[in-house]
C-alpha cells in the first residue's frame, strides 16, 4: 500500500471516525424517531432533519476527536466546508435509506419491535434501510473530511487574495 494510502486509511483516525459517527448515527437514529412522532411527518421526511441535528453534533466530535484539528483556527472554514460535504452526504443517506425502503415496504408488511414495558413500537426495517444509508455515506464522509474539511489546501487563502 502506498504512503498516500496509509495516511488516508491510518487506523487511529479510521477508528476514531468510526466511534464519532456511530455516536451521530445514534443522534440521527433517535432524533428521526422523535421527528416522526412529534410533528407526524412521514419516515422519508424525517430523515434529512435527522440528518442534519446529528451533522451539528457530528460537526464538533469530528473536529475534536476523528482528525485531531482542535487547534487548526480553521474552524469557520472547516464547518463551510463541511457543512459541503454533509449535504452531499445528507443527499446520499437519504437516496440509500427512502429507495430501499420503497421497494421493501411495497412488496412485504414492515417488521415492528415492541419495546418491553412500553407503548412504543419499533418500526425495524425503517431503521434497517436509515442504517443502509448511513452505511453507503460513511465512507465518502471519511474520505472527504480527511481530505477537504480538515485539511488546509491553501484554496480559500487563494481565493481571499484574488477579493482584495
Amino acid at each position: 500500500m502506498s504512503d498516500k494510502k496509509q495516511a488516508l486509511f491510518n487506523q487511529k483516525d479510521l477508528f476514531a471516525y468510526f466511534v464519532v459517527a456511530g455516536l451521530g448515527a445514534c443522534v440521527q437514529l433517535l432524533a428521526g424517531g422523535l421527528i416522526k412522532d412529534w410533528f407526524r411527518v412521514s419516515y422519508e421526511d424525517s430523515i434529512l432533519p435527522a440528518y442534519f441535528i446529528a451533522l451539528i453534533v457530528g460537526f464538533f466530535l469530528t473536529k475534536l476527536f476523528a482528525f485531531n484539528a482542535r487547534q487548526s483556527h480553521q474552524t469557520r472554514r472547516e464547518m463551510l466546508k463541511y457543512l459541503l460535504v454533509a449535504s452531499f452526504s445528507g443527499i446520499i443517506t437519504w437516496l440509500f435509506s427512502t429507495i430501499p425502503y420503497e421497494f421493501i415496504h411495497e412488496r412485504y408488511p414492515d417488521f415492528y419491535f415492541l419495546i418491553p414495558y412500553s407503548i412504543k413500537k419499533l418500526n425495524i426495517t425503517q431503521i434497517l434501510t436509515t442504517l443502509h444509508g448511513m452505511g453507503f455515506s460513511f465512507l465518502s464522509n471519511y474520505i472527504l473530511h480527511k481530505t477537504f474539511t480538515f485539511k488546509s489546501s491553501g484554496f480559500y487563502d487563494r481565493f481571499k487574495e484574488l477579493t482584495k
